[in-house]
Parts: C-alpha cells; structure tokens; sequence
C-alpha cells in the first residue's frame, strides 16, 4: 500500500489465473492488485460444469484456505468426503487433506476464496484419478 491507509483493485487490475484455459471461467487474484501484504484473496466464477472433477486434487500444507460461495452451489471433495455448499456457505480447508471443487450444476457460481499470503505457496498435488468423473 502507498501510505495512505489503503487500496483498491478493479477487476481488471486483479491477474485471471484461469485466463490459460479457456471456457473455465475466470479467478482474479487480487492480492498483488490490491498490495496486500497479510492476506491473499480470489475471487473465481465457475461456469456449468467446470472444477476439479475428473482430475487431481491438492492441499497447502500449513496454510488454512476458506471457501465462500457467493452465488451458486458448488460440490466439495474433500479427503473421501463429498458434499454442497450453496450461497452465504464457508468451508475452510485446513491444509492437511487434498481437496478439489466443482460446479455441478446448470447455472454459474462465484466463490471467495482467501488464505494468508505465504511467499512460494506449498502446495501437493494428488494423482489424476483424485475425483473420478
């Protein structure tokens, strides 16, 4: 931050981590936008169809992440377990099981998602067969 006590970001100041993969919708990462130095935070939109299904899971051992869907229902794998989350839901991963994330529905969702902001996030991927189709 400059000295004046804070910031701002637009939309188009935050870097789309998902701007490589084309129809997978968008996740702005608005920390280095915004100069944060405690706190990384996201903000993803999740088309119809779209996550972690089908493909690997991951954890940040060490580093608590929390999930909070703004609109939408997104489905959770986390470890074995399997579950939604509608709007106004948090869950906070605690870095110590590998988890993925997928809208399994027919309209978009958007999720928060912050975690505190760790130089070289750690980060373990599983195996592709993580979360079957």
């Amino acid at each position: 931050m400059d000295g004046k006590g804070y910031s701002v970001a637009q939309r188009e100041d935050a870097v789309d981590q998902m701007a490589r993969w084309p129809g997978f919708g968008e996740m702005r990462w608005y920390t280095e936008a915004l100069g944060a130095e405690g706190v990384s935070f996201s903000w993803r939109l999740m088309p119809p169809d779209t996550g972690g299904r089908g493909s690997y899971g991951h954890r940040h051992p060490g580093v608590e992440e929390v999930y909070f869907v703004m609109a939408g229902t997104l489905t959770f794998k986390v470890g074995d377990d399997v579950f939604e989350a509608g709007p106004q839901t948090a869950v906070c991963m605690t870095g110590d099981v590998p988890y993925s994330v997928h809208n399994d529905t027919d309209a978009d969702a958007e999720v928060f998602i912050f975690n505190q902001k760790v130089e070289n996030l750690p980060t373990e991927q599983t195996d592709q067969d993580f979360w079957p189709s």
